[in-house]
């Protein structure tokens, strides 16, 4: 794990606000991936349970939607979320993690 990830993880299993820099160097898609990824491995986002939706990520970050696909296409790519066609997005189980 980087450093922006261990940040994020301390910051969320302390239940304290994460936010996105819109002026940084790391990409905001990154950041998002990297702050859901922290949620999911604190639990706060359990497993075989929904990822927030996109439009409320889209107002919780400001961000816009494509940006959320490619934060959701990195943790799918890991193997932490799967699409449930008609459902959503939904965290994988650790023992079911490709």
């Amino acid at each position: 794990m980087d450093k922006l990830g261990v940040t994020m993880l301390c910051l969320v299993r302390h239940g304290l606000t994460v936010s996105i820099d819109h002026e940084g160097d790391v990409p905001v898609y990154v950041q998002l991936a990297t702050i859901l990824r922290a949620q999911i491995e604190s639990g706060e986002l359990a497993p075989r349970r929904p990822v927030p939706s996109k439009r409320m990520l889209m107002q919780q970050y400001g961000i816009a939607g494509g940006t959320i696909d490619k934060a959701i296409g990195i943790l799918r790519g890991e193997g932490l979320v799967r699409t449930v066609p008609g459902r959503g997005i939904y965290v994988v189980p650790p023992g079911e993690r490709s």
